[in-house]
This record gives structure tokens, sequence and C-alpha cells, in this order.
């Protein structure tokens, strides 16, 4: 019987890297953790309209078809759950289990819109440390700023290596995606939802809000983590993900 394939897809603005400790431990599934176009070492359009939810779809479903997978559990934290919503809508049969961290359903507010205004143009005249400088506090927990001090300057490094391009791209992407409310009580497939406790930018009372709406779907929350529960305790989420990965099959 063929492994079960497991894509995860990283936030904004992160690379494929804040999976590392998944990736590292769950070896008994065929994980598939890339750059997303603007990312990492990934292509980065210059033109912000080549980024979309639709854009980072394609670009998802094109690598699964080059590796011959039919469908894969899909895992994604925050602009990575945007994209599994995108891929339900369009790609249903490719996503045979979903994961979200840390994201949540509803679309920006016009409030949320203009904050990305804001940060694109800071980051195209000051350069990626201004967003890194903005997000890691709200990224965060408090007792790991206070007590894990490599897990915060691992996320800041990682900020600070993106493209101007890709950030800026990938704001646009949030900026303009699609309220994913009314797809989520049309969800057919095993959904876990994990959330950290002390997470300022999906806050976790709104996620598991999220889950319930979802038929069948399982909460996890995750004590002294932030938005970054991958990073902020690895070990609790791989529990987490393997328990889900050995029911789904």
């Amino acid at each position: 019987m063929a492994m079960t394939a497991v894509l995860f897809i990283h936030g904004f603005p992160f690379d494929h890297l804040l999976w590392r400790h998944q990736v590292a431990a769950l070896t008994r599934w065929q994980c598939l953790a890339p750059d997303l176009r603007g990312a990492g070492t990934a292509h980065a359009p210059a033109s912000a309209d080549d980024y979309s939810m639709g854009t980072y779809a394609d670009d998802l479903v094109a690598l699964l078809d080059r590796a011959k997978i039919r469908d894969a559990v899909v895992c994604g934290l925050s602009l990575g759950g945007y994209i599994v919503f995108e891929l339900l809508r369009r790609f249903p049969k490719r996503v045979r289990a979903a994961i979200l961290c840390n994201t949540k359903a509803v679309a920006d507010t016009p409030d949320a819109k203009r904050g990305r205004d804001v940060l694109a143009a800071r980051a195209v005249k000051d350069g990626a440390g201004v967003v890194a400088a903005e997000l890691v506090p709200k990224l965060l927990a408090r007792s790991t700023r206070e007590r894990r001090t490599a897990v915060a300057r691992e996320v800041e490094e990682m900020i600070l290596r993106q493209p101007v391009t890709g950030i800026v791209g990938a704001l646009r992407a949030l900026r303009e995606r699609p309220d994913s409310t009314p797809l989520l009580d049309r969800i057919r497939i095993p959904v876990l939802v994990v959330a950290g406790d002390d997470d300022q930018i999906a806050p976790a009372a709104g996620m598991q809000e999220m889950a319930r709406a979802i038929p069948g779907a399982e909460f996890v929350l995750v004590a002294e983590a932030g938005h970054m529960t991958p990073l902020e305790q690895p070990l609790v989420v791989n529990a987490a993900l393997t328990g889900f990965l050995e029911r789904v099959g």
C-alpha cells in the first residue's frame, strides 16, 4: 500500500523550515514541505498580481502532480490554512484530510486590509527587517519570548531571509482572500484544528468556533504557544499530528 502523503503549507512570512520538527518526526508518512512562490528559495514573481490563494493552490497541485500523488493530507498554518480552504474549494478530490493550524476562515476586515497595505509599503521601502520587527512580538507566546529565546531568534531569522517581492505578494494574497466561512459546514473529510492558547493573530476561541462549524472536526489547544505552534511546542504538535494521521490512515 502506498505511503500516505502529507503536504505541509507554511505561513507568512516564512518558508518550509517552519515545519522542520514535523518533517523530522513524521517518518512513517511521505512528507512534502515546499516553499511557496516568493518564499525561501522558490521563484518570486516580481508582480504582486501573481500572488493569490488561487496561484498558491495551483502551484501545490502541480507539485502533487509531479510527485504522482493523487491525494494528500494537507496541513496549513495561517496563510497555509487559507490555501487549504482554497484547495478544498477548487481541488477537493486532492485533499484526503486537513489539518488547520493557527488560522481562521474569515476574510480580512477593511482595517486589516489597510494594515496589509501599510506593511507592504514599509517592506518595499525598508526591507524585511520592518516586517520582522512588527510581527515577531505578535507571533510568539509570551512564554516563548521570555524563556525560549532560540525559537524567537529562529522565527526572526526566517522572516529576515524572505525576499521582499514575496512578502509584498503574500500580503496582496492575504488581503484579497475570500471568506471561507460558507465552506465550513460542507467539509466532509477528517479535519484536525490546532490552536495556540496565546495566539494573538488567530485566537484560540475563534479557532474552536471554526472547528465546531466543521462536521466531526477535532480540536487541540496547545499550551504555551502563540501563532507558531509547530516551532514553539513541536512535541505536542507532533503527537497531535501523529494521532490524527494514524486515525485517517
